[in-house]
């Protein structure tokens, strides 16, 4: 049986197993530094109990990764699926445990940065509770070690303990907490490169911005959650001499974000944002080459221009638009879209409610010639039924026209890829017949099972239908499938296309 390396490490600590001690102990200093800094800091600080050589090595790491969920008493069981999804995962856990948690984070970060006072660590990666006094207590470790150049790079998390439904007053606070310690110890600001923040509400939108660009020079990821400067309010950035890259937005009451000048801004990615209205605007941004956009809709939103909001991001070559199994938010168009698409190079249309047709999206297809990857995923999870469709409304079907055969020759499509994908929802079907038929250069058509099944749907015991269960399974089925996609009596034009299944379990080609 194959072991990796990091398992022999814990199973040698766990057991004291003097042979497994051994084949690590044959390894470089190098390699086992590399080891080490692929466990969390607390698992790395107990292997200096293994031997006298094991004992200085952890100080050794180039970079520091203190982490509060690292040392938490009982770890939080919801924690890889949290972040997987991209959620709060702090909620749960007990105020005691922080507490525990934040005293043990704080007697490492001492430990290990007055260690290493005489070695620069490349990079610090540090994420922390402002409760109680371990502000004043982690604060003048990390300036010192700042201020004397053990370290030069800050990855900075601000936990918070509560979720989203966290109150207004209390964002307020806790805002005023953050800018507190950032003018108490202000040299951290101008070390950071990562920053995430979680449930702040500034009372000033010039003060989020002095905080975060015009302080932060070396600011390059920046993470927002639930995260404003007021219900409503308008944010703008302008910020020609930032070096920001990747820009995260998530569960904003922010009205409209206005990015009007940020020349390295390379990904923007918001994930619900809670108005009717367009929520962006560009200006410049020389460099935006992706863009992720998911928010689940209202019966009665309007829905907005996608070209009115893309004007003045014409560069971008990777779109997602992920709709959650709600109503569409963005009006229907196709021609309007060619100049913000004239560089698309991967398309992905996600969240589409099973029982929506699919064949609206080739309109965004037919905007987007350069396309060379098309994706659409469908949408079913009775755990996340809106309110409104349980009271008795009816979802709305897109009411997008669906386009005739016009000539496709310029179309430069090679992959199409549908997620959850049923033979038995007729439209998918028809949906992938259509795209074969109009790509001349379509390579792959990749047809996919749900990767992984929703925790929330099996502990209600549901099950989603039909898309549940429905992928086909069995290689002759397969067969069957790929035949009639490829019936030169329904398709319209011949494809050599190859199809791809791909299950759980198995990837079969026809």
């Amino acid at each position: 049986m194959a072991y990796s390396v990091p398992t022999l490490l814990l199973s040698s600590m766990e057991q004291n197993n003097p042979q497994e001690e051994d084949r690590l102990g044959a390894l470089t200093d190098d390699i086992l530094l590399s080891i080490l800094g692929s466990v969390d800091l607390a698992t790395a600080a107990r292997t200096s109990a293994l031997s006298t050589r094991w004992r200085s090595l952890p100080w050794l790491l180039p970079e520091l990764n203190l982490h509060v969920r690292d040392f938490l008493p009982v770890p939080c069981p919801d924690y890889p699926l949290a972040a997987a999804l991209r959620i709060f995962f702090y909620s749960k856990i007990p105020a005691q445990h922080i507490n525990q948690a934040m005293a043990s984070l704080t007697r490492a970060a001492r430990s290990f940065l007055r260690t290493k006072h005489s070695r620069t660590v490349t990079k610090m990666s540090l994420e922390i509770y402002l409760v109680g006094n371990y502000s004043h207590d982690i604060g003048p470790l990390v300036r010192d070690a700042i201020d004397n150049g053990t370290v030069r790079e800050l990855d900075l998390t601000i936990a918070d303990d509560k979720d989203f439904r966290c109150k207004r007053a209390d964002m307020l606070q806790k805002a005023r907490v953050v800018d507190g310690f950032f003018s108490t110890y202000p040299n951290v600001l101008p070390c950071l490169t990562r920053l995430h923040l979680y449930n702040l509400r500034f009372a000033k939108g010039d003060m989020l911005h002095r905080t975060l660009f015009d302080c932060c020079k070396q600011l390059q990821h920046l993470s927002l959650d639930h995260c404003d400067a007021g219900d409503g309010s308008v944010w703008q950035i302008d910020a020609p001499s930032s070096g920001l890259r990747v820009l995260e937005l998530r569960y904003s009451y922010l009205k409209r974000l206005e990015v009007l000048c940020l020349p390295k801004l390379e990904l923007l990615r918001w994930e619900v944002w809670l108005h009717n209205e367009t929520p962006l605007h560009f200006g410049s941004v020389p460099c935006l080459k992706e863009l992720f956009l998911l928010c689940g809709a209202d019966i009665d939103h309007p829905g907005f221009s996608l070209s009115q909001l893309l004007d003045g991001a014409t560069d971008i070559h990777t779109l997602t638009l992920n709709f959650q199994g709600e109503k569409l938010w963005i009006q229907p168009e196709s021609r309007q879209l060619r100049a913000a698409f004239s560089k698309l190079k991967k398309l992905s249309i996600q969240g589409i409610y099973v029982e929506f047709d699919l064949l609206w999206t080739i309109n965004l297809l037919e905007a987007a010639p350069t396309v060379e990857i098309f994706g659409v995923e469908a949408f079913e999870h009775p755990c996340s039924v809106p309110f409104w469709v349980r009271v008795g409304v009816q979802r709305v079907q897109p009411s997008w026209k669906t386009p005739g055969f016009t000539s496709c020759s310029k179309w430069q499509l090679r992959e199409l890829h549908v997620a959850s994908f049923s033979p038995l929802v007729g439209h998918h079907m028809l949906f992938v017949r259509e795209v074969m038929g109009r790509a001349p250069k379509l390579e792959t058509v990749l047809l996919k099972e749900n990767e992984e099944p929703c925790r929330k749907c099996e502990a209600m015991g549901a099950l989603p239908t039909p898309i549940g269960g429905m992928f086909p399974r069995g290689k002759d089925e397969q067969d069957a499938i790929a035949r009639q996609l490829r019936d030169k009596r329904i398709v319209s034009s011949s494809s050599a296309a190859k199809i791809v299944f791909k299950s759980i379990a198995s990837t079969v080609v026809f």
